[in-house]
């Protein structure tokens, strides 16, 4: 059973261990979990520093990543040795990451040739425009056929591309054939297995599958794609499954023991919530906000704005699988941006107290579109507004607001799975760190109208890399059969409808009454307050482009709209001849 941290010296007589790097947006983590009972005995966390050099630039240093995990990975072993639990007995070590984020190094040197571009980054908008006007009907899933995804700022290729024309060092380097493109999982292992000493050059098929150059249908670097972005094959990542010893360690504590388990974190995380049945799925509250659906063996094209991507391949020779995903690009990332931009809370935990203090917007929507919109719509010229704002609503209200944001995008990725699948879902499993958040919790329930299920041990992302990694073969350690997958205890919300909230809505006579007796058979409130939220995201439409204003001096003319000026023409001209009129009497 997944249960608490471990306690004291009765735990020095454990079985195998697996231990994971999580590797996210935000920060960095190394966990160490007991194969037998998935119960975590051990991690140490660290910070991640983004920087913003531009508006709609986001990056990471390379070489700080990389020390954060080593750092956790030392940090972690001295606390195993604190509770005298012996560290050789770790036999595997798996990675799951941020996906799609964008690296680019020295062979040679091993030195990063730049900054991480983090998937958040919104400055390939111009070429992700460019691209789009120059298909057949300007039609964003041009390449979705092959892909499973959208030509968007969100994938790797764009970023890529983006070096290899703006960064000289890039630009030399991929010339002189001293180039390695990896997203950070690549980093990673070829760095702890040796770097420029002999590291192995490798990425699994689900961080494969986020690049824009991955044929999903092949499995495989697709020719035509990478020739369609510029991209030259011999700077890829070898791609391999998602566990598999790729190679050992090669310094620390941990020196020699098996980097065997890869998966980018929300795959990973679908297998944390075991999710190996076709029509399985969760939702992961990070940074951003991903709601995977398992589909099985045979990939599923969406006709509603969700993504087909490679959910895992659990072994060289197993089928792969995968999955439909909603991404919603800003969740946590909300928070962080009350924390550090308005300073209205201090931390992530008083967000919460603030919410609960009104237990209502008030009328006020928060659509974050601060990386434009991701899923369902694609909209990168979207831009972060706020709606229906009076002299009474104060940083109360906008807390509540800010939650109830990522609950109306959950609610829009989940309409739209259940269109494409046919079979909605009857609840939702959830994982991530803004879990922790019962009002959010309790709030998504009410929204979606079906119960959500939180694991009691929230680390799934990292528990999905160590069971990859302890179920590779020539490791060993971790059974996938469903029959010896520990039992995982939850924590269930179930949807409550605010009856003082149904008595707002003369829509429909009857909420009050049948509240009482069928309490989610008729839930007005929500239905009505996403209505707003859905009117709110199309006011954030269409806010940033990169074209020029008709002008061309940073200012749109009235007269570039033709009937607006017919009208103001009308209206001079009707003004002029009721004055001549007028003199005339």
């Amino acid at each position: 059973m997944i249960g608490t941290m471990a306690g004291s010296s009765h735990r020095v007589l454990l079985g195998p261990l697996v231990a994971a790097i999580d590797q996210g947006t935000s920060s960095t983590r190394f966990l160490v979990f007991n194969s037998k009972t998935a119960e975590l005995l051990s991690h140490h966390q660290v910070e991640i520093k983004q920087s913003f050099p531009k508006e709609g630039w986001v990056e990471e240093d390379p070489k700080e990543i990389l020390q954060s995990v080593y750092e956790c990975m030392e940090r972690t072993c001295e606390k195993l040795t604190q509770l005298n639990i012996d560290i050789s007995n770790i036999k595997a070590i798996g990675v799951t990451n941020q996906r799609e984020t964008t690296l680019v190094w020295d062979k040679e040197t091993g030195e990063p040739l730049y900054n991480a571009i983090v998937w958040l980054d919104l400055r390939t908008q111009s070429t992700v425009e460019s691209l789009i006007n120059k298909t057949p009907g300007r039609n964003k899933n041009h390449l979705k056929h092959k892909t499973g995804l959208p030509i968007s700022t969100y994938f790797s290729a764009v970023k890529l591309r983006w070096l290899m024309d703006n960064v000289d060092e890039v630009h030399q380097a991929v010339l002189s054939h001293r180039a390695m493109f990896g997203t950070v999982d690549s980093w990673l292992i070829w760095c702890l297995t040796g770097g420029k000493f002999g590291g192995v050059h490798c990425t699994d098929v689900t961080n494969a599958s986020r690049t824009m150059l991955f044929n999903i249908h092949t499995m495989d670097w697709d020719p035509e794609l990478c020739k369609y972005f510029g991209i030259p094959m011999e700077i890829l990542p070898r791609v391999r499954s998602s566990s598999e010893i790729y190679g050992l360690m090669k310094s620390g504590a941990l020196s020699g023991i098996p980097i065997s388990g890869c998966l980018g974190d929300q795959s990973a995380a679908l297998v944390g919530q075991m999710c190996f049945q076709d029509g399985q799925a969760k939702n992961t509250y990070g940074t951003g906000c991903f709601l995977l659906r398992n589909t099985g063996p045979k990939p599923v094209m969406s006709d509603h704005g969700l993504l087909t991507t490679v959910a895992y391949k659990l072994g060289r020779d197993k089928p792969a699988c995968y999955a439909l995903e909603g991404s919603v690009a800003i969740a946590g990332a909300v928070v962080r941006w009350l924390q550090d931009n308005l300073g209205i809370i201090g931390s992530s935990d008083e967000l919460e107290v603030l919410a609960a203090s009104v237990g209502t917007s008030y009328g006020c929507y928060f659509v974050p579109a601060f990386s434009g919109l991701y899923a369902p719509y694609w909209e990168p010229s979207a831009r972060g507004v706020i709606c229906g704002l009076t002299q009474f609503t104060n940083k109360s209200h906008l807390a509540f607001a800010a939650l109830e944001a990522v609950c109306f995008q959950t609610r829009e990725i989940l309409d739209a799975m259940n269109q494409d699948s046919g079979i909605p879902l009857t609840q939702l499993q959830v994982d991530g760190g803004m879990t922790s958040n019962r009002l959010l919790m309790q709030l998504q329930a009410d929204i979606l109208c079906i119960p959500v299920v939180k694991p009691s041990m929230p680390e799934t992302t990292a528990l999905g890399a160590a069971m990859a990694a302890g179920a590779a073969e020539g490791v060993s350690v971790w059974s996938l059969n469903p029959d010896d997958l520990s039992e995982v205890t939850s924590e269930k919300f179930d949807p409550q409808i605010n009856p003082e909230g149904i008595l707002e809505f003369t829509h429909c006579p009857f909420c009050i009454v049948i509240f009482f007796f069928f309490p989610c058979m008729c839930p007005a409130e929500s239905e009505f307050r996403y209505a707003r939220w859905k009117k709110a995201v199309q006011k954030s439409m269409n806010w940033e482009t990169t074209e020029l204003p008709a002008n061309g001096n940073g200012e749109n003319s009235i007269f570039s709209s033709v009937p607006l000026g017919f009208y103001i023409m009308g209206s001079m001209l009707m003004l002029i001849g009721a004055n001549y009129i007028a003199g005339h009497d």
